[in-house]
């Protein structure tokens, strides 16, 4: 009877581990594929959770701690310089900076009021800016009869962090912002972001609350979630799982480790033969 030389079944025994090394070394790879599907805005979900009826959008309104940048304008320039002392009788009409909206700007008191030189205190909490505009330009009615409001919110910005490109707060310019807009402003969510599961802090005059969506869901378009609101904060999770980002991940390792196991696996195949 032939015996197997003892170096040959050792080898054999040995190969029964490395085979073991390489499909974890092959599932681990796997699991880092990032598919189409899970980086995909806008899909079809027959399983989405979101009504189909339309819901429209939240509009901001004022709340303590917000500042209020105020501007009146009218056809007499010395009035226009009597309710706005830092500007000219020629210059009502300059555009002006952030810097200077913040410093000409009213502050909400905790009781919900902004003072008004030569008008007082104007209760204006829980009130949307065009209705702040309205109360003002009534009230302006004592002293002139065309004056016209400019007014905007000095802390008009979202907060986005997370697995994004480029975290960071960010002014709101427009009048409306989506979440795609705000979002592609931090660089769009980074491979390893989790789509599925966005989260935005969002203030009420009832306090913090957090609001869960799904960016990969094309009903969110029809959602109060798909605008976003002064002083949000946008949170993108990473994908569960994720061990290693693209540049942390180590590929020489891995590489390593599998040419190590074929060239096992080939001498083992050579001296069986």
């Amino acid at each position: 009877m032939n015996h197997m030389p003892h170096y040959l079944f050792t080898l054999k025994q040995a190969a029964k581990p490395k085979w073991i090394l390489l499909l974890f070394v092959v599932s681990i790879l796997l699991n880092g594929c990032i598919t189409n599907k899970k980086i995909t805005y806008l899909q079809e979900n027959p399983e989405s959770t979101y009504e189909d009826e339309y819901s429209p959008p939240d509009t901001y309104r004022i709340q303590p701690n917000d500042n209020i940048y105020i501007r009146v304008s009218t056809l007499d320039p010395r009035f226009s310089a009597f309710f706005n002392p830092s500007l000219d009788a020629g210059g009502s009409g300059a555009r002006m900076d952030e810097a200077s909206a913040d410093l000409l700007s009213y502050p909400v008191q905790e009781d919900g009021t902004i003072e008004i030189p030569y008008i007082g205190k104007v209760e204006v909490e829980s009130l949307t800016l065009s209705e702040a505009k309205a109360v003002i330009e009534e009230l302006m009615k004592d002293y002139v009869t065309d004056a016209s409001i400019t007014i905007r919110l000095v802390n008009n910005y979202v907060s986005i962090l997370g697995q994004v490109n480029v975290p960071g707060m960010y002014p709101i310019y427009k009048q409306r912002l989506n979440i795609f807009q705000a979002i592609s402003m931090a660089g769009d969510i980074a491979v390893y972001g989790d789509r599925y599961d966005i989260r935005i802090v969002r203030q009420t005059l009832e306090g913090s609350e957090v609001r869960e969506f799904d960016l990969t869901d094309k009903k969110i378009i029809d959602t109060e979630y798909y605008y976003v609101l002064p002083n949000d904060v946008i949170y993108v999770k990473p994908i569960k799982g994720r061990f290693w980002g693209l540049n942390e991940f180590p590929w020489t390792v891995i590489f390593s480790s599998i040419t190590a196991t074929i060239s096992i696996i080939l001498l083992i195949q050579t001296v069986s033969q």
